[in-house]
């Protein structure tokens, strides 16, 4: 064998084994522990189940949360609305709102954000002056005799009736009262939500109408015409329509626009009186 040849391999192993070397270990996915249980016993743990199963969470794990802290607030709100309509109406301190809500668990930060800012914001909710609260209504009535003064000046106003909701918000013992009132007032049914509104009955303003001028007026369908419609079809018949007698609008002034012409100017007039004193200088 060529002597040079094998020089070079002598060479190679001398550097090969010169060269450090890194051994790549094999990494298991678990790593296992080993513990001993009391009876000299070892046992083999994985990692993977050393820690305990996240249990799962419910509203007083998430005290914090909006959602948690909404519920809260429209439990309080929907209370205080059941206290007034029972005729509860003295404040209560939030303490007290809690205790008959069964809400006493609630935490110091919901508490703190309920005193200072939910109820206090809260249109629903009225705060006193030693921070107490109470449920503010839409209108304040005590009585039929209240709710039929409101009535009353809701027709003198033309403002019209209101919404039977409102009544039952605002008025303890509702039902009693209003079956009291059958009489003095009346239900119409709304006709795009169906909702019922109260009107006052004025009995003073009732007059007896022939049956055949009602049937007339029964017959006559307006619901697809438009108020100009119904101004042609009035003249035709020779009926005047009110639109004259309304207030007259004045129409409003113009404004004149600025002259901005120079103004001549007047050209200077001769001294006629002073004729026979004025005196020539031509040059002679």
């Amino acid at each position: 064998m060529d002597p040079a040849l094998l020089r070079e391999r002598e060479l190679f192993k001398k550097r090969s084994l010169a060269t450090p070397t890194v051994e790549k270990k094999k990494r298991d996915r678990e790593r296992e522990t080993t513990r001993d249980d009391g009876s000299g016993k070892k046992q083999k743990v994985s990692s993977s189940s050393s820690g305990p199963k996240a249990e799962s969470t419910s509203y007083k794990t998430m005290a914090g949360s909006s959602q948690y802290k909404f519920g809260v607030l429209a439990k309080i709100v929907k209370h205080m609305k059941a206290r007034h309509q029972d005729g509860d109406d003295h404040p209560l301190a939030l303490e007290e709102i809690l205790d008959e809500t069964n809400q006493l668990d609630v935490g110091t930060k919901v508490k703190q954000w309920l005193q200072t800012e939910a109820l206090i914001q809260n249109p629903k909710i009225e705060t006193t002056p030693d921070n107490r609260f109470s449920f503010k209504p839409m209108y304040k009535i005590k009585d039929k005799k209240s709710l039929l003064r409101l009535l009353k000046q809701h027709d003198l106003k033309g403002l019209g009736g209101i919404l039977l909701d409102d009544i039952q918000e605002s008025l303890p013992h509702c039902d009693k009262h209003l079956k009291n009132l059958q009489n003095d007032i009346l239900f119409i049914h709304r006709p795009l939500d169906k909702k019922k509104i109260v009107f006052y009955n004025d009995k003073g303003t009732t007059m007896q109408i022939d049956d055949e001028f009602q049937k007339l007026w029964r017959a006559v369908a307006v619901d697809a015409m438009d108020d100009q419609k119904i101004d042609e079809y009035l003249e035709k018949q020779g009926i005047r329509s009110m639109q004259d007698h309304g207030p007259k609008k004045t129409a409003p002034m113009k404004r004149k626009k600025p002259n901005n012409k120079r103004k001549q100017l007047k050209k200077p007039r001769d001294n006629e009186h002073l004729a026979d004193v004025l005196e020539t200088y031509d040059d002679k």
